[in-house]
């Protein structure tokens, strides 16, 4: 069957036609490409490693020049960040449409970078243009870098059995957050303005640079954290899965701990998502020795970031699993997040 819609291609997909074609193979490569996997690592000198990540820059001028910006790059930089590793620099390939003018080209790069500044990454180079046909908001794309020592590092292959899983925010809170940040006067006419005000207020939530930062901190592997995963495009469950996979392992999950804000949930019902499958970057899936686990949710708590422990890793013959109700059932990946189809539609619906 022909994957068709909006959004990142299958883990079948992608199987089939990326994995099998890479180019030159290298013994530097440490991590390679991996469904589930936000970062490459690979090996620059005796002991040092960079961790790569490539994504959109994804720029809503309705948002303003400044949210728009700090948006575009903490979706970049929350991937590089799960790595562990010190954020070091970014490169930028923009590709705008051919309308933007001088002055508003100058306004989201100046938050651009500055947004850069407060992460610590420098902007080492890049590509600027304007080309018809080019439009918001997909506007090209960029690679963050994160450099540190080759033993200092994580990515969602390194969960281990036993590990217990840990989930900052919730879920849905980029769906959430974007239908309200773009269409909040239809929402407000029927979930009310308060709810609105809440789940716009979620728009600045929508980064895991801050969790990730205390989890480097806690300490990784055998100290702590064994793996972190940005559950972006399927949502919670769709990230839980992506990092049991990685790992070759199991993983028994209870759905009813996974938190769900009110406003998340009255969003997600009126526009027909499921806020479990639905894109949620700002939710960290952090695995976490299980002696352990109280502490870093503890961690969290004192950086002000909400966590919950919803389950934990097990054995690959035991399957990846979901607890609802007291009723069990495996647990399969969406083959398409639900948000893409909603959002364009409510757009198609605000045309004049």
């Amino acid at each position: 069957m022909n994957q068709t819609g909006t959004g990142k291609i299958s883990g079948r997909t992608f199987a089939e036609v990326i994995l099998g074609n890479l180019g030159a193979s290298s013994t530097d490569t440490l991590v390679g490409p991996q469904h589930g996997v936000d970062v490459g690592v690979v090996r620059v000198a005796p002991g040092v490693v960079m961790a790569i990540t490539t994504d959109p820059v994804f720029i809503v001028p309705a948002y303003g020049w400044k949210r728009a910006a700090w948006f575009a790059v903490h979706i970049l930089a929350s991937d590089a960040a799960t790595s562990g590793l010190p954020l070091r620099w970014m490169t930028v390939d923009l590709n705008l449409p051919s309308d933007i003018s001088d002055e508003d080209l100058a306004s989201l790069w100046r938050a651009y970078s500055r947004t850069c500044d407060e992460l610590g990454m420098t902007v080492m180079t890049g590509h600027t243009a304007r080309y018809d046909g080019c439009n918001y908001p997909m506007v090209g794309g960029a690679s963050c870098i994160a450099v540190g020592a080759e033993d200092a590092y994580v990515t969602p292959t390194m969960a281990r059995l036993g590990d217990k899983v840990v989930v900052t925010k919730g879920a849905a809170i980029e769906a959430t957050a974007l239908f309200a940040a773009t269409f909040p006067d239809r929402l407000a006419a029927t979930v009310g303005a308060g709810t609105v005000r809440a789940a716009d207020s979620l728009f600045e939530k929508m980064t895991v640079v801050p969790e990730a930062l205390v989890a480097a901190a806690f300490g990784l592997r055998d100290d702590g954290v064994t793996s972190m995963h940005d559950a972006t495009e399927g949502g919670v469950l769709g990230g839980l899965i992506e990092v049991a996979r990685a790992s070759e392992a199991g993983m028994r999950i209870e759905l009813d701990a996974i938190p769900v804000r009110p406003e998340v949930r009255a969003v997600c019902d009126h526009v027909g998502i499921d806020p479990y499958v639905s894109i949620s970057e700002g939710t960290l899936i952090v695995t976490v020795v299980p002696e352990r686990a109280d502490e870093l949710v503890a961690a969290f708590a004192d950086n002000r970031i909400d966590a919950a422990i919803v389950g934990e890793v097990t054995d690959t013959g035991a399957g990846i699993i979901v607890t609802h109700e007291g009723a069990t059932r495996p647990l399969q990946p969406p083959e398409v997040d639900p948000f893409w189809a909603a959002f364009g539609r409510w757009a198609e619906e605000a045309q004049p």
